[in-house]
């Protein structure tokens, strides 16, 4: 019962951590992230129009099926770690949203392998080009992003304070983000 108290009181201390000038570099990685993907996704749309005949070839092999469950999941993810922001001042609260945006991230971590696998048989299909190659390393950046936004979400979730809840919470989101706009491109357009 000490340890529980003493913990609470430690996280209370906390509660004044997440003023707007403490959150520069959170904006700066999330920033540098989010223009690091909108290059990989203007070479693949610069790409799509020099050679029309092999993303259509890709999109062929691709699973918009499996996609499309990929984008639920991760919205689902978004959403209980929206609740963990909304609840990050009580620590007997934020935790189960922080694990259950976790489990869903990695659900799209599983789903994903399994679109790979029968992805991968199509990997030396000369007329979809340099393609894959670019959708692999597009999809697999994201893909290492969610993985490592998942583990640090259980991180936070065992030793949360309002403060890094803000942080992973917002870097989940702009992850997010970036597989809603990735998902039209790649799999719709």
């Amino acid at each position: 019962m000490a340890m529980l108290a003493t913990e609470e009181t430690a996280f209370a201390a906390t509660m004044s951590d997440d003023a707007p000038e403490d959150n520069l570099l959170l904006w700066i990685l999330v920033w540098s992230e989010l223009v690091t993907f909108a290059i990989l996704l203007i070479a693949f749309m610069v790409m799509s129009v020099i050679n029309i005949e092999g993303v259509a070839q890709l999109r062929t092999h691709l699973s918009p099926g499996l996609a499309a469950t990929n984008t639920v999941v991760l919205l689902m993810s978004g959403w209980q770690a929206a609740i963990a922001v909304r609840r990050r001042r009580d620590i007997g609260k934020v935790r189960h949203p922080l694990l259950w945006a976790a489990c869903f991230g990695l659900v799209f971590v599983a789903v994903k392998l399994v679109e790979y696998s029968h992805e991968l048989r199509f990997v030396g299909d000369e007329a979809a080009g340099s393609f894959f190659e670019l959708y692999f390393l597009l999809t697999g950046f994201h893909l290492m992003h969610v993985l490592f936004g998942s583990v640090i979400l259980v991180l936070v979730a065992w030793r949360p304070s309002p403060t890094n809840v803000l942080l992973i919470t917002t870097l989940w989101h702009a992850i997010d983000l970036v597989w809603l706009v990735m998902f039209p491109f790649l799999y719709l357009a």
